[in-house]
């Protein structure tokens, strides 16, 4: 996966934890759900980049690249 979509996810989770901090902090719960949703969206693309990666790595290291 490229640099741009890790740091598009990461961007994701850094809001999704703003939005839950500042739903805690306002007694939000609406908010709060909202920044842990998007927290556990920008998580599971995550995974997805790891297997990515790891795929990449794995056929690297089968055809000697």
């Amino acid at each position: 996966m490229g640099l741009t979509d890790k740091a598009k996810n990461a961007a994701e989770d850094a809001v999704g934890k703003a939005k839950e901090a500042y739903g805690d902090a306002t007694g939000d719960e609406q908010k709060q759900a909202e920044g842990k949703g998007e927290q556990a969206e920008a998580g599971v693309k995550k995974v997805g980049e790891n297997i990515k990666d790891a795929a990449q790595n794995l056929k690297d290291t089968v055809t000697g690249n």
